[in-house]
């Protein structure tokens, strides 16, 4: 029921609003009114070098993936070495601090200090063994690390070939703000919408009925379908247009896989997102729920209640992570074979399962060297920033400048990264269908020379690939002698694809 003066009211978009505007009331009392005006004052002053920052952050996510495309074994180990020289000299300065406070308690001290000595001991012993768990991951994982290597360097050819597929998160973006400016727009129609009652000539209340009631719920549940719908539209056309990168021998001959992998989807695919989407919105929508009501009896919980619905946020949350996971992968054997969303599922179940641990070094390894990079364009633009923004004269809140620039610095590497992990991902899963569907002997890979080894016939396959690759140079020098300079041209760009 929402109360509404008469006499202090205007019109706004067909609805009754209020003249007086209380986050102004508040702005003027505390402060606030003066504050934002100084940070707008000092945005306008630094408007050419926020505009400059933001090159600098497209500029070293450019770089990044240039890095991950020529560099990835160089990055990754590093960053491997990095996890294992800070949990090595956090362990021993635990260590080393467990011993110096117990020679500095003396006999007579009291049980503050052996609580902290025991403490100090109890830390020290948990980081010897996480320490140790990370020493026998890496040895165990080392060869898995090697695919990630790998499968980091053929994620920055395929985006190499088709470098549009870095313009996929803009238009994702710009539908995203799109259905956020509706949400906000129908949630002003039905929350000031109503029975309009009259009380005493003075005020004005709108009642909701049931149907206006479910209405609200109903605006919420199609504003999470619809996110969730973009966000698995951009994930299929980019498997899409990836998967016809791997399984196509000769690259030159590509064509245009991002508009083929976007018909697809409109002609295909669509029913497949909606669905995929409709199952995560749901779950969104009641985590959403489950916090509306424990905002509601928070004056009636006890500890037993909080425990038991912080258990359920919990749990929802991590089903939402395993079904956004599940529904990605699930998209990319869309992708590759046109399966319904249910047997994509299964499908991609399957393949994660086989191949666990594969699918372990991949979401650990690969997962932290592409947060290390957006960490690395935030932190370097906002140096940057820094450096620039403190020259200025007459600021009064610089930060607020160097603020935003990392919000934005952020916000650009990880559309830069959300293409190359979804590209890392689905030549993960193309590999593994690969893997499965031929033997490199009788049925030759799609895969490159690179990832075949780490196929079991690796040897036989390579040795086969090399023998093709060679009967291929004869034949081509054959043809070359009759054929002319031109078509020597042409056979040596489609061998070097071949070898590649």
């Amino acid at each position: 029921m929402i109360s509404v003066s008469i006499a202090c009211s205007k019109p706004f978009l067909n609805r009754c609003i209020r003249k007086e505007n209380p986050a102004q009331e508040v702005a003027t009392r505390t402060g606030l009114r003066n504050y934002f005006q100084e940070v707008s004052e000092d945005l306008e002053s630094c408007s050419v070098d926020i505009l400059w920052l933001c090159v600098i952050a497209f500029v070293f996510s450019l770089l990044t993936l240039v890095l991950l495309r020529i560099l990835p074994g160089l990055i990754v180990w590093l960053v491997l070495l990095a996890v294992i020289v800070v949990c090595t000299v956090g362990t021993i300065w635990l260590w080393v601090k467990w011993h110096f406070e117990t020679e500095q308690m003396s006999s007579e001290a009291g049980e503050g200090a052996k609580a902290r000595v025991n403490n100090y001991l109890y830390y020290a012993i948990a980081a010897t063994v996480a320490t140790l768990i990370v020493y026998l991951v890496i040895l165990v994982m080392r060869k898995r690390i090697k695919l990630v290597v790998q499968l980091f360097r053929e994620a920055g050819k395929a985006i190499s070939n088709m470098p549009f597929l870095l313009m996929e998160p803009i238009l994702t973006f710009i539908s995203i703000a799109a259905v956020i400016v509706l949400y906000v727009y129908f949630t002003m129609w039905i929350e000031s919408s109503g029975m309009l009652r009259v009380e005493n000539n003075q005020s004005a209340h709108y009642v909701k009925d049931t149907t206006m009631l479910f209405t609200r719920w109903y605006n919420l549940l199609a504003f999470f379908w619809f996110c969730q719908f973009i966000i698995g539209c951009q994930h299929m056309v980019i498997a899409g247009a990836v998967a016809c990168w791997f399984f196509t021998r000769n690259k030159s001959q590509l064509g245009s896989p991002i508009l083929r992998a976007f018909g697809n989807l409109l002609r295909y695919h669509l029913g497949t997102v909606a669905f995929g989407s409709f199952v995560i919105a749901v779950v969104q929508f009641l985590r959403a729920t489950l916090k509306l009501l424990m905002y509601s009896i928070r004056e009636h919980q006890n500890r037993v209640t909080t425990c038991i619905f912080e258990c359920c946020q919990c749990c929802l949350q991590c089903f939402e992570k395993f079904l956004q996971y599940l529904t990605r992968n699930a998209y990319i054997v869309t992708a590759m074979h046109g399966d319904s969303f249910c047997t994509a599922g299964k499908n991609a179940f399957r393949l994660l399962t086989n191949n666990a641990l594969r699918v372990f070094a991949i979401n650990s390894v690969g997962d932290f060297v592409l947060i290390l990079a957006k960490v690395f364009v935030v932190v370097v633009t906002c140096l940057v920033g820094m450096e620039l923004i403190q020259k200025k004269q007459g600021l009064h809140h610089p930060y607020v400048p160097i603020i935003l620039v990392g919000i934005f610095a952020y916000l650009v590497a990880h559309c830069f990264m959300t293409v190359y992990e979804m590209t890392v991902d689905t030549i993960f899963l193309c590999f593994c269908e690969d893997c499965e569907t031929n033997d490199g002997i009788s049925r030759p890979y799609y895969m490159s020379r690179g990832l075949m080894e780490f196929v079991q016939n690796s040897k036989k396959a390579l040795a086969v690939h090399d023998s093709r690759t060679a009967s291929t140079l004869r034949e081509g020098k054959a043809w070359t002698t009759d054929e002319g300079s031109g078509s020597r041209k042409k056979l040596t760009k489609a061998i070097s694809e071949t070898v590649d």
